[in-house]
């Protein structure tokens, strides 16, 4: 399986300035395969690499290809490979670890300060026809789980971890605040982890409605009302107070709202990541014993997530509400800034654009 053809792929160049590239199609090194990619999905980072041309500390000086939620086919095999061989179809893990550290000893690579990651300054994404990448954080796909489920795992390994983090168990009351894709993979693996029941906030009817879909329990739509009279809500829907919250805003309101609502001795899980500064109620929380934990990506999360798909345990396609040729990745970009359906995914091979 040769690779021929041009390498089109999506290009951030600078805040405001996305383009549609040719690059050379890369050589694998000797622990590397080269994947033709099949399906990547669009994360909001993605977007705001494209808006804004940073997020925090991570700044694009040189043009960069976006993407990290990614599947693909093996058409080539460096010379120490021995898992994989070409036709394959994988599900790649975006984060590799450059050197063995303390972090990697102890199996926690994520937080590796050294990791490569995909569409991360300064490296190089995936959205792009081919695309080379270590062999190890490549992961087979069994036949019955399709590409986009395969691309969809990034996305669900954010759940699986933060779950994980959060220590969701049989008979847990958890609170989900956001129902953006993150917030939606939290209800599904925190049902599949034996919660008894998941409420979920949003400003968003539509996106409560999805949540519902995937197996939320009850729904919270905000409005203007304060932090505290959020966690009254989710108290009166629930029938107490939760557990386990976890929190995929990132906004400063809403992570005041987990704190108030999370029931003393609970966990407070903060998934998504808003401005470096701000302002909580942290005696609150320090005098109810709520322990707040934080989440860095994900670790260990792909042979458990392919494990779920396999089996049929969840079902994740139900994210999947657009999809555009990686021709149209403009836009499809448009389309996910303005916040329309779920997830949007880019199909880039013209040979097959199904799912």
């Amino acid at each position: 399986m040769a690779a021929s053809g041009q390498n089109v792929a999506v290009v951030v160049h600078r805040a405001g300035d996305l383009r549609l590239e040719n690059r050379p199609i890369p050589e694998p090194g000797p622990n590397e395969v080269l994947l033709r990619m099949h399906s990547v999905g669009i994360c909001g980072s993605d977007v705001h690499y494209w808006q804004h041309g940073r997020i925090g500390d991570f700044v694009v000086k040189e043009p960069m290809v976006l993407g990290h939620e990614a599947s693909g086919t093996v058409v080539k095999v460096g010379s120490g490979v021995t898992h994989l061989k070409p036709g394959d179809r994988v599900a790649i893990e975006p984060g590799v670890p450059r050197e063995m550290d303390e972090f990697c000893k102890t199996g926690r690579y994520n937080l590796s300060p050294t990791i490569f990651f995909c569409a991360t300054p300064p490296d190089d994404g995936n959205l792009c026809r081919y695309y080379k990448h270590s062999a190890s954080y490549c992961y087979k796909l069994p036949d019955n789980v399709t590409f986009e489920e395969g691309a969809l795992i990034e996305p669900l390994s954010v759940g699986i971890h933060a779950c994980k983090r959060a220590g969701v168990t049989l008979g847990s009351k958890v609170f989900v605040s956001g129902s953006g894709p993150i917030g939606l993979v939290n209800v599904i693996v925190a049902k599949m982890m034996g919660a008894a029941s998941v409420v979920i906030t949003d400003i968003s009817a539509s996106r409560l409605q999805k949540a519902k879909e995937v197996g939320a329990d009850f729904t919270v739509q905000v409005k203007n009302e304060t932090p505290q009279e959020v966690a009254s809500k989710v108290e009166s829907v629930l029938g107490c107070m939760p557990e386990i919250t976890v929190e995929c805003t990132g906004v400063q309101a809403c992570i005041q709202a987990g704190i108030y609502a999370t029931r003393s001795g609970g966990t407070l899980v903060l998934v998504g990541l808003g401005p470096e500064m701000v302002t909580v109620p942290i005696v609150n929380a320090a005098v109810r014993e709520v322990d707040i934990r934080g989440i860095f990506r994900y670790c260990n999360t792909w042979p458990v997530a392919i494990a779920l798909l396999a089996s049929k345990r969840i079902n994740i396609k139900p994210l999947v509400t657009h999809r555009f040729p990686l021709e149209k990745a403009l836009e499809a970009f448009e389309t996910t800034k303005r916040g329309e359906g779920v997830k949007v995914m880019l199909k880039c091979d013209p040979s097959d654009q199904g799912p």
